[in-house]
Parts: C-alpha cells; sequence; structure tokens
C-alpha cells in the first residue's frame, strides 16, 4: 500500500476529519487547515544555496522533505545537461521528460491512412485535426473511426478529434491551370458561376461585389498576392495587380480591415455539425466567429441534441477583435487562427493579438490553440526555418495550450518530421522556462470557489517538492483548474469517463488516463499507483501529490477536497 507521507487537506471537514481514515499520516504535514491562511519561509540549504518557500500555516514544525533528500536548489535546475566536450547549445533530453504543450494535427490525403495516423500519435500528436474545408463525410468518418481505434488500445495514451468547420469562406473558382498575375496587370473576378479565363475568374460570394469598394486591397491566399479594387459593376470586380504570384484553384479571398457579410456557420457548417455529434468528436474549432451570439446558438444547438462537445472559436476577423472578451468568456477556448487574421488586419497587429488572446485565454481558465504557418515551409523541406522554430518557441513561451500544423501535416511532404521538429522544439523550450514554487497568483485565488484555492496550493506544493500531481475527476474540472496554474511536473488525471480522458488530451501538462473506480478510496489509489509505475511514469520511491477535488465527490456524498503527498510504493 502507498503510504501518505506529507500533507492531507479536507475542506469538507477542516475541523472534524477523521486522520485515521488515511492511515499513516506523516508528522511532517505542511497543510492542517484551509481556514488559517499565513505565509511561512522555510529553508534549506546545499553548500551556499538557500531560498525561501511560501507555504500554507503548519501548526507542526519541520521542514517538507523527499526520498531524495530535503527540498534545494538543485531541484529549480534545469534538467536539461549539456553535451561533455559538444558544441555550444547543443544539449540532451532526458526520456523521462515529458512535453506539455499539446501538438495538433491536420489530417489530410498525406496522413489520412491508418500507418500514418499511428505514426503521428507516436511523433507527438495529441490532437486529430478534421478540416471540413477539405474531403467529405466519408474520409473524415474513416479517420475518426481510426483515431477511436487507437483511443481503445492505451490507458494513458489518447487523441482527441477537433471538427474543424469551413465558415464562410469567400473563394477564387476553379481554373484548369494556375494562372500567372503579375504586377500592374488588369485582373478581374466576377460573380458569375464557372467563369475561368487568363483575365477574370468566379468568386463564390453572391455579395462580394457589394462588400468590396473602389480602393480596397484584396489579398488572396492569406496575402501571397495583393490587388487594388480599381472599379466594379453589378456582377464583376476591376482590380490591378499589386503583387503578383500564382492563382491556383479555390484561393481564399480577404479585403483588408473587412470582413464579408456573411452568416459564421454557414448551411454546410450545419451539416458538419451534425456529422460531428453523430460521431461523437470532441470539439469543434468555429471559423470567423465575430461576436458571442453565434458561441451561444451552437451551444443551444447542442444542448438540445445532447451532445457533449466543447466549442472553440477562431479569431480570425477583423469584426471579431472588438468583441474579444465576449466571445472568449461564452465559448470552451480559443484558436489563434492568424492566416486570415494576419490578411484582415495589418500584419504587424497579429503577434501583439496572439499575445493578447494567449493572455485572455490564461486568466479565464480557457485553453488556446496558435496555429497557422508555423512550420509552413516542411511542407515541401525535410528541415524548418530558423524563423519557423522561433514561432513555436514564443508561443510556448507565451503559455499555449497547444500549437497546430495544418498543411504541413494534412498534404506535406514530410508529415511526421514536422510533428517530430514540433515536439522537440517545444519540449526544449519548456525546460528551459524558470521554474517557480509559487504558479502565479490571482487576486480572486482565495475569494473564489474552493477548486480554484486547492489548485492553487496542489500546484504550489507539487511545485515545491518537485513532485507530479496526480488528481481523480469525473468531470475533468479539477484538472483543467490544475493544468492553467502551469503545474512544473506533469498531471496524472485519471477518469472513469472516456470522453473526459479524450477532452483533457487538449490541456497542457494534463496526461489523462482511463481507469473505473472502485468503491475503495484506497483500493483506486493504489492501483493507480501501480498503473503509473507499470507504465514507467512514476518510480518506486517517488512521491507523488495526490489531488481530489470538486462538486461531484467520487467516494463520499458531500463536496470533497483533499490534497495527499504519497510515496510511491509497491
Amino acid at each position: 500500500m502507498a503510504a501518505i507521507t506529507t500533507i492531507l487537506t479536507d475542506a469538507s471537514a477542516v475541523a472534524t476529519a477523521d486522520l485515521s481514515y488515511f492511515r499513516t499520516i506523516s508528522d511532517h504535514s505542511l497543510f492542517d487547515s484551509v481556514t488559517n491562511w499565513t505565509k511561512r519561509r522555510l529553508f534549506s540549504s546545499k553548500g551556499d544555496s538557500s531560498f525561501p518557500i511560501r507555504s500554507m500555516h503548519n501548526t507542526q514544525t519541520g521542514v517538507a522533505s523527499s526520498t531524495n533528500g530535503h527540498f534545494n536548489a538543485d531541484k529549480l535546475k534545469s534538467t536539461v545537461e549539456l553535451l561533455n566536450g559538444g558544441a555550444l547549445g547543443q544539449v540532451k533530453m532526458n526520456s523521462n521528460h515529458r512535453r506539455k504543450t499539446k501538438i495538433v494535427c491536420t489530417i489530410g490525403p498525406s496522413t489520412s491512412s491508418r500507418e500514418m495516423i499511428w505514426k503521428l500519435a507516436e511523433a507527438g500528436m495529441n490532437v486529430a485535426r478534421l478540416n471540413m474545408s477539405h474531403g467529405d463525410h466519408a474520409s473524415h468518418k474513416k479517420t475518426i473511426d481510426l483515431v477511436k481505434e487507437y483511443n481503445a488500445q492505451f490507458e494513458d495514451k489518447v487523441i482527441a478529434i477537433m471538427l474543424d468547420t469551413k465558415g464562410p469562406e469567400v473563394r477564387s473558382g476553379d481554373v484548369p491551370r494556375p494562372i500567372q498575375l503579375k504586377e500592374g496587370q488588369e485582373f478581374k473576378f466576377t460573380i458569375r458561376r464557372g467563369v475561368s479565363t487568363e483575365d477574370t475568374v468566379s468568386v463564390n460570394y453572391d455579395d462580394f461585389v457589394n462588400d468590396v469598394e473602389v480602393g480596397d486591397i484584396l489579398l488572396v491566399d492569406g496575402g501571397m498576392m495583393s490587388l487594388a479594387v480599381k472599379s466594379k459593376t453589378k456582377d464583376l470586380v476591376t482590380c490591378v495587380v499589386v503583387d503578383g504570384g500564382e492563382l491556383k484553384s479555390r484561393r481564399h479571398l480577404n479585403v483588408r480591415g473587412k470582413s464579408a457579410t456573411l452568416p459564421s456557420i454557414t448551411d454546410k457548417d450545419w451539416e458538419d455539425i451534425k456529422f460531428g455529434v453523430d460521431n461523437q468528436v470532441d470539439f469543434y474549432a468555429v471559423s470567423f466567429v465575430k461576436d458571442a451570439k453565434v458561441v451561444h446558438e451552437l451551444k443551444d444547438y447542442l444542448k438540445g441534441c445532447n451532445a457533449d462537445i466543447h466549442v472553440i472559436v477562431k479569431i480570425e476577423s477583423a469584426d471579431s477583435i472588438p468583441n474579444l472578451h465576449s466571445i472568449i468568456s461564452a465559448s470552451d477556448g480559443a484558436m489563434v487562427a492568424r492566416g486570415d487574421l494576419g490578411a484582415e488586419l495589418p500584419i504587424e497587429e497579429v503577434p501583439l493579438l496572439q499575445e493578447d488572446i494567449i493572455r485572455r485565454c490564461r486568466d479565464m481558465h480557457k485553453p488556446v490553440i496558435v496555429a497557422t504557418n508555423m512550420l509552413e515551409s516542411m511542407i515541401n523541406h525535410p528541415t524548418p526555418t530558423r524563423a519557423e522554430v522561433s514561432d513555436i518557441a514564443i508561443a510556448v513561451r507565451e503559455g499555449a495550450d497547444a500549437i497546430m500544423l495544418s498543411g504541413e501535416t494534412a498534404h506535406g511532404k514530410y508529415p511526421i518530421k514536422a510533428a517530430k521538429v514540433m515536439h522537440t522544439v517545444a519540449l526544449r523550450t519548456e525546460l528551459s522556462l524558470p521554474l517557480n514554487v509559487m504558479p502565479p497568483v490571482c487576486f480572486n485565488t482565495y475569494k473564489s470557489h474552493m477548486g480554484e484555492m486547492f489548485a492553487f496550493h496542489s500546484t504550489t506544493m507539487a511545485n515545491t517538492l518537485n513532485t507530479p500531481i496526480v488528481v481523480f475527476t469525473r468531470t475533468g474540472s479539477m484538472a483543467i483548474l490544475l493544468s492553467h496554474y502551469r503545474p512544473s511536473s506533469s498531471i496524472f488525471a485519471f477518469t472513469n469517463e472516456e470522453r473526459i480522458k479524450q477532452r483533457l488530451a487538449l490541456y497542457q501538462g494534463v496526461i489523462p488516463i482511463y481507469m473505473q473506480f472502485s468503491d475503495d478510496v484506497e483500493e483506486t489509489f493504489s492501483r493507480a499507483l501501480k498503473l503509473l509505475m507499470g507504465k514507467n511514469l512514476v518510480e518506486e520511491g517517488e512521491f507523488i501529490t495526490l489531488v481530489q477535488s470538486g462538486a461531484q465527490p467520487i467516494w463520499r456524498r458531500e463536496s470533497t477536497h483533499h490534497i495527499q503527498v504519497r510515496k510511491v510504493e509497491l
């Protein structure tokens, strides 16, 4: 039986907790009360290293310790070691290090086979994205079935499924061969269908002529080409090419600083959403969300279908920026879709908006994904540009829950290499981040509900003792709260709900594990620790911080919150 060695806090019975229930309580208790908060400094030294640790009030004296000795400054230094005799800057990473930032991979022709999905999963994919702008329901159903087959094989591995709606995209029509646009050339777009000549191409949006004005800048394919609107008639827009390039079929069209006057969810999107309900996807990524009303409309529909699917809003239109707070508040998370965002807004604003959206999501405890062009060059080349590597590192440093590959894995030549590069860069960046014993302090931490308070202090304790966190959850809420406080070690989230296991795959630092809970709390705890040891996720003699918290208790009739530190023993 694993022994409880360091702490117990039970908010449902602070004054009358029956400590004998928890068997072997150590004399080195850090948290004996949730009603008497104070700040205390513990000092541990090795050589000349001495530093303070903040903790909650303790009615007993003693220094926090572990099997590895007293907590000391050496525990805080990076676990990356410089290679002996190697070149400056070279590092090696321990195989036990686990990446926390999640990776979303778009599945397409390059990766739709069983073999490639398995390889992507082993390379680091956490979420499989279905881009409904391409493919049909039959091809996407095949991908869903393959992902579910993969998930069924593992207790501790999982891939979530995200359905990304096409949205109200304005696209050029089909062309039999690419058209070369040259600077200064006159070129036309018409709302008449099926037109494709050397100087005129159809668009798929009947109000295109009404939405553009003379002098507007029209961007093609996310800004790869640009044209200035010279004149227009009732069915034709005449432009002058500013920046030329090769125009291929079905290229995306944007007007700088404007959004198309189309509904965020089109008729096709509703068909795709119903397809997602029927096939039990985990997330919708909703394109071109302009206001919170769209999110509420979709959530009402899902509620009526009794569908447990979370809504991720894609921030990619100029109209969404003034409504960011209400849009993110109404959603279950956000995606920074930088392609269209950079087309509709000045491109220099995109990195500032990315940072702002990540911060807002972190403040609201919502997951955030950074997407578009992260390894674009790897569509055709086996190695990334240095700027792309820096782009991944910046997203990780800013605190994104997930980073996304689009064309790189959907139709690129090197999808597995791209996923491996993203994994390696994210992991290396995480290992370089400073380790803070205290998570970022939120002024409402002590004033809001009990769950947030316990997530905050569980993170503080796990960071102080350098332990992973084990959490038991039916709804996923405590694992999500812990994720947003960004503990330095992994969060092993045990759940008896397959849907929750899949959903938690998106959250930073969370390793979701499916396990049935028994009525015997100690038996459940013991099985969980044995499973972790069996998967080499923890080692015998190691300490773990164990958390059980929530309004829907697992082992008691009332809401319960407790934190324990246990030594892993056979």
